[in-house]
């Protein structure tokens, strides 16, 4: 009998876990329809005014989000159309286009993807047009006449701006702005870019038809607010089903946030990326790792997940690598070491492994130079070796300037947990230059 109540035990605990960790996935994944947003309420008020304006009353607009990356430009977009949608004047009132500067790379395009997602592919058929204004305005009219009140406000939305700058003559910014300037249809374009210097960027016929509204967004909060972000975001909301096992959750929360360990976790990943992203990783790993033997979260989990985040995957790449390949890496070492970050060649680099071989003949086989030539372009497909100008046809492979991706931190951390490594090569690796 106790054998059985203990099995429905851990299984409605097992039920709860999944669901813990249902909730706070979503919560880090898509924190704009669930979670707050955080120091963004003036921001977030002048956003949804401007968006307002546009669908009830069909004023037309332009404004720039900027802020670093992290920082909240997405969540707080998707936070503003949240709300909107969900008002009854603004449900079937609105259209909406969503452009990315890494997928949409030219105008052409840009103006098939507007096509498709204003569901216009029928009404273009084959026509064909003389310019790129003539085909957007062929577009936003039709919408102005297929639609039952004679205007339908269209929301276009340019994530990586920065991007778009780079298309031919601009043309796309323009003809957006420029219909947004006019009193035709009501559009207001939105864009989303982490270039500070952003308006130098645009020409001077494209910059004065925008409308010079920016909106700045940067991760203002001090540590305590970071702590008290830290705790809200871990906390479960009251309407859990189980609200005993809720509250033992929530207090284990608090009890973790003064804890001196997790302080020292979360300072460390305060001070070296303060957008809260970074913050969502973290929280995400360490919620991973809870399991039926182990319903709460611990300090230890946290710093766990902690490095898994910050592991360096350079070093990780060096943990797979032959014991020839780790010794070029280490004769290209010595050689930036020697000439002072000059840049080398696969000559320089194999004498260099030929003197550490015939010092060292009783341990080390010596390979013959075809096969080391071999593991050096091992190194240049993994990146960890980089040309400095494009191979010609008549250079020869020897002598072409390389440069190490590595720094000699990097080097000595990864041999101190590769496995199995030999002692010569360590003491080879850790020598100073008077040894050479």
């Amino acid at each position: 009998m106790s054998k059985r109540k203990a099995k429905e035990s851990s299984g409605a605990n097992g039920e709860c876990i999944s669901q813990v960790q249902k909730i706070l996935r979503e919560r880090f994944c898509h924190h704009y329809t669930t979670g707050k947003l955080f120091g963004l309420e003036q921001q977030h008020r002048h956003l949804l005014e401007l968006l307002k304006r546009t669908v009830v009353h069909g004023e037309s607009n332009s404004a720039l989000i900027i802020g670093p990356r992290g920082s909240g430009k997405t969540a707080l977009l998707n936070r503003v159309l949240k709300e909107l949608t969900e008002m009854k004047r603004v449900k079937e009132n609105l259209l909406e286009v969503h452009l990315n500067g890494l997928l949409q790379t030219n105008d052409k395009v840009a103006l098939k993807e507007i096509t498709r997602q204003l569901h216009l592919e029928n009404v273009v058929g084959d026509k064909v047009f003389g310019s790129f204004a003539e085909n957007l305005a062929f577009l936003l009219e039709a919408l102005r006449k297929g639609n039952r009140t004679s205007s339908c406000p269209v929301l276009f939305i340019l994530d990586e701006f920065d991007l778009f700058v780079h298309h031919k003559n601009q043309t796309l910014l323009y003809n957006l702005f420029d219909i947004s300037q006019s009193a035709q249809t009501p559009v207001t374009v939105i864009g989303l870019t982490c270039r500070q210097d952003i308006l130098e960027l645009l020409e001077k016929r494209v910059k004065s038809r925008f409308s010079h509204r920016q909106i700045y967004l940067k991760n203002s909060f001090d540590f305590r607010q970071y702590i008290r972000i830290f705790k809200e975001q871990l906390s479960l909301p009251a309407e859990f089903p189980d609200e005993s096992f809720a509250q033992k959750w929530n207090s284990n929360v608090q009890h973790l946030s003064e804890d001196k360990t997790v302080q020292d976790v979360l300072q460390n990943l305060f001070h070296y990326a303060k957008d809260l992203r970074s913050l969502y990783l973290l929280l995400m790993l360490a919620v991973s790792n809870v399991t039926v033997h182990h319903p709460l979260l611990t300090a230890s989990h946290l710093h766990e997940a902690n490095k898994q985040c910050r592991t360096d995957s350079k070093a990780n790449i060096v943990h797979g690598l032959s014991v020839l390949e780790i010794c070029l890496i280490i004769a290209m070492k010595h050689l930036n070491d020697v000439y002072d970050g000059e840049p080398f060649n696969f000559q320089m680099v194999y004498n260099e492994f030929q003197k550490f071989i015939q010092r060292k003949a009783h341990c080390m086989y010596n390979f013959e130079k075809p096969v080391v030539m071999k593991a050096f372009e091992h190194l240049l497909q993994l990146e960890l070796v980089k040309p400095l100008e494009r191979p010609s046809v008549r250079a020869q492979k020897e002598y072409l300037l390389m440069r190490l991706l590595l720094d000699n931190n990097q080097i000595m951390d990864a041999l101190q947990v590769y496995p199995n490594c030999p002692t010569d090569v360590k003491q080879w690796a850790a020598s100073s230059l008077s040894w050479l």
